[in-house]
């Protein structure tokens, strides 16, 4: 396959964001600017911004790569990650806002008064970060790998500099109109080829997939929906246990988190999220047309690679310079997808370490704002694109999905406490945090650095949420309920501050 349209639309893409990286740095000079843009981003832009960031690696290549090897079951991974933005705008996008914070451990802050949930909340950020940047390292990778023949360590090599050249030069000002500009980008890159490849099988009168050589699918003739583990307990189980991760994950995200700060108050937020709703539900219709088609033209690489799907089912189906250039199109959405999403991490982990690292003293110096967010954004780069260079046969939408596991079971039951329920505690919020915590962050370990079987106390420790979410959530409550006496002073003047709307506090002010 001839790789010089693949490389044509890197260069492309790489271009391009590194432009409005530079023409967004013009608009950055203070630390408000580098971390929340001012809270001046309007819902419109935000929005595109929003998804952009969102559909990551999974969502371009994973989603597709699951449906080929799985069937319809993994349609929950897409609609999971709609619905965990509507869970998010009815429950947590405006109060975060009204808040005034600036990432989630600040939120933690005001609202326990306590530097021991800050300094916890920093660490599950900063976790959370990483192992959701691993994935984008590998499907850099991936895509370099197939697209242009690169080795794997390439294609994290040249997103890392990238992303760390925008986020160091600009901040969010300038991340916000990269990532917007990203997610048409995307959503033009999956959807032409995906409607030229419909054509394709249709003109083929190709029906259905028969069985490959080595009974990849089960049967004589395959159907695309065939379910993930062929049904039973185990597979009931790992669907509910994604359900609860995707539906509950999203609000516990830092990157998307903290988006909502960016927004002027509080009514903007809300509409931004239901704008969310409406970009990232169209964009999430395109990938299962690969899987399926995939199921008919590349059935085998549901054992060899499924995560390159997206990337060679053009050159598979069409061929030639037609075939290449869908290739170049694919491939340069799939490189802004690992841009745009490895941004949004980078700015929400750069940010946590800039405030409760670099702006802290250490051996009598502190870094200024500004500097100690840029340290920040090295080190939330360089860990996570090192780790990504180690073997690991994980896919990447499963690696997505531990992050949201890990977010569920951690993030979501302080936001939905601290934000709904006066009673929530110190001590209870630690409790809930640190159970949560060890048995997500367990099941990442084991996922990405063990081999799997068939038992199921394998199969709970891999997929947790459908048991870590609610323990969190219980422990939080009983350990509050126990120690109700300790409960913060000012908590009823803040939840006040989250629950009353802009116009009603300024008609009072």
């Amino acid at each position: 396959m001839d790789a010089a349209p693949a490389m044509v639309a890197i260069v492309l893409v790489t271009v391009a964001t590194l432009a409005l990286g530079a023409y967004g740095l013009r608009l950055s000079r203070t630390t408000s600017d580098f971390m929340v843009a001012s809270r001046a981003v309007g819902p419109r832009m935000n929005a595109s911004a929003i998804s952009g960031e969102y559909l990551s690696a999974a969502s371009f290549l994973g989603v597709a790569g699951l449906l080929l090897t799985f069937g319809a079951d993994m349609l929950w991974y897409p609609v999971g990650w709609t619905a965990g933005y509507l869970v998010l705008l009815v429950l947590v996008a405006a109060p975060l806002r009204r808040s005034g914070a600036y990432t989630l451990p600040d939120f933690a802050e005001a609202r326990l008064g306590s530097t021991a949930v800050r300094r916890a909340c920093s660490l599950l950020v900063v976790g959370i970060g990483w192992l959701y940047l691993l994935p984008q390292f590998q499907g850099a990778g991936i895509t370099l790998s197939s697209a242009v023949g690169g080795p794997d360590w390439l294609g994290s090599l040249v997103v890392g500099v990238v992303v760390l050249l925008n986020v160091t030069a600009g901040g969010m000002r300038s991340i916000t109109l990269v990532q917007a500009f990203q997610y048409w980008l995307k959503l033009t890159a999956l959807l032409v080829p995906a409607a030229v490849l419909l054509m394709v099988w249709l003109g083929d009168g190709r029906p259905g997939a028969t069985t490959p050589a080595g009974d990849t699918f089960p049967g004589d003739v395959v159907a695309w929906s065939d379910p993930l583990a062929a049904g039973g307990p185990q597979g009931l189980y790992l669907t509910y246990s994604l359900i609860i991760a995707t539906f509950l994950g999203t609000m516990g995200l830092p990157h998307v988190v903290v988006r909502f700060y960016t927004n002027p108050d509080g009514r903007a937020a809300r509409r931004t999220t239901l704008l969310v709703l409406v970009l990232i539900g169209f964009f999430y219709m395109i990938p299962p047309v690969y899987g399926a088609l995939g199921r008919v033209y590349a059935p085998e690489l549901a054992a060899s690679g499924s995560d390159s799907l997206v990337l060679e089912l053009p050159g598979l189906m069409l061929g030639g310079l037609g075939g290449q250039v869908l290739t170049g199109m694919v491939v340069g959405g799939a490189f802004a997808a690992f841009l745009s999403t490895s941004s949004g991490l980078a700015i929400a982990v750069a940010g946590v370490l800039s405030q409760d690292v670099f702006t802290r003293p250490w051996r009598g110096r502190r870094l200024s704002g500004v500097t100690g967010f840029r340290a920040g954004a090295v080190v939330a780069v360089v860990v996570p694109a090192l780790v990504a260079l180690s073997d690991s046969d994980v896919g990447v939408a499963t690696t997505v999905g531990l992050a949201f596991a890990v977010a569920a079971s951690t993030f979501c039951p302080l936001l939905l406490l601290g934000i709904w329920w006066r009673g929530l505690t110190t001590a209870g919020a630690l409790a809930g945090l640190l159970t949560g915590g060890l048995g997500s962050g367990l099941a990442a370990l084991l996922t990405l650095y063990t081999t799997q079987n068939d038992g199921w106390l394998d199969v709970l420790l891999r997929r947790p949420a459908a048991w870590s979410v609610p323990l969190a959530l219980l422990v939080m409550v009983v350990v509050s309920l126990a120690t109700r006496r300790t409960v913060p002073t000012h908590v009823t003047r803040f939840m006040v501050r989250l629950h009353t709307p802009e116009a009603v506090a300024l008609d009072r002010g």
